[in-house]
């Protein structure tokens, strides 16, 4: 029985998520949990089964984490508690004595296979994809001698850097991305608690639904951030599952919900909105200080209350 607080990520050992979970805490500070996918890590810690899950929110290819938005977006509460931002690049993996020619088919998460897709039809224009749980997944059943490449249906395998080495297969080729720059955002995510004190270089992420047969929701909304000096670094659309044609956003707001401008753009949409769920402030990520305007700051908030206090 361990004391260690019990994190669940998306499995197996070697993904990208792994990787992001390392550079939060060490290996011998926290007990690490694989997941077969992200709805189960964020259940388990619903549940009580983990402290905490890891999970990829956002990538600068493909946009918004779908899973791991849908999810956070719907159940029973969850906060963000941190962020980190991994760059991400591939090794294409085959079993040895495997050529490029030989490729038929290559297995790897939706999400890699997305940011590979130019070189893909460049280098193997031929080849099928075939979805995998996670980047880790496809290559460890790769390595697996006692499957067939038949059974499989795939003869390559795209994974993290490193992997091929670690499970004793070749690398064909490594560095693999259409952007040399692509980047993944990773979330700390756990049970509601206070956010902590803000830093000054914060993010606060939203999921907000609109009145529905109301032409101006959507820029009453916006307006909430904007007249409060609040950016927005993230706004996206998701589908709200039982009503077609309608949809929330997920909403990633420059700020820390203990700063006035923050707290008032909230109690505005509150006002305005049916549904405004609190997902968490935190420390951003590769990010400087926040420029707040003068007539944006605490204090400028703090006068202007106090002024209408002295005409009541």
């Amino acid at each position: 029985m361990t004391d260690l607080p019990r994190y669940a990520y998306l499995g197996p050992a070697g993904t990208f998520t792994e990787a992001a979970l390392r550079t939060m805490v060490a290996p011998d500070e926290a007990e690490y949990v694989p997941c077969v996918d992200v709805l189960t890590a964020l259940g388990a810690v619903r549940s009580g089964e983990v402290d905490y899950a890891v999970a990829a929110i956002e990538n600068t290819v493909e946009g918004g984490v779908t899973a791991t938005l849908d999810t956070l977006a719907n159940g029973e509460p969850l906060v963000i508690l941190g962020e980190v931002v991994l760059p991400i690049a591939f090794e294409l993996l085959v079993r040895e004595g495997t050529e490029l020619d030989d490729i038929a088919a290559v297995s790897a998460h939706s999400h890699a296979w997305a940011q590979v897709r130019r070189w893909a039809n460049a280098t193997l224009p031929r080849a099928e994809f075939v979805s995998a749980t996670s980047n880790a997944a496809a290559a460890v059943a790769l390595a697996d001698s006692s499957r067939s490449l038949t059974s499989l249906g795939f003869e390559a395998a795209l994974a993290p850097p490193g992997t091929g080495e670690a499970l004793g297969l070749t690398v064909l080729a490594d560095r693999v991305a259409d952007n040399v720059t692509a980047a993944t955002r990773f979330v700390k995510v756990g049970r509601p608690q206070s956010a902590g004190e803000p830093t000054g270089a914060d993010k606060t992420t939203l999921v907000v639904h609109l009145p529905t047969d109301d032409s101006g929701a959507l820029l009453r909304m916006l307006e909430q951030f904007a007249v409060r000096g609040v950016n927005l670094s993230r706004i996206e659309s998701r589908p709200i599952g039982d009503r077609p044609g309608e949809y929330s956003f997920s909403i990633d707001a420059l700020g820390h919900v203990a700063e006035a401008r923050v707290a008032e753009a909230l109690v505005g949409l509150k006002r305005t909105c049916p549904v405004v769920r609190f997902l968490g402030s935190y420390p951003a990520a590769e990010r400087g200080l926040t420029p707040v305007a003068v007539d944006n700051t605490d204090e400028s908030f703090t006068r202007a209350h106090a002024w209408v206090q002295s005409l009541l």
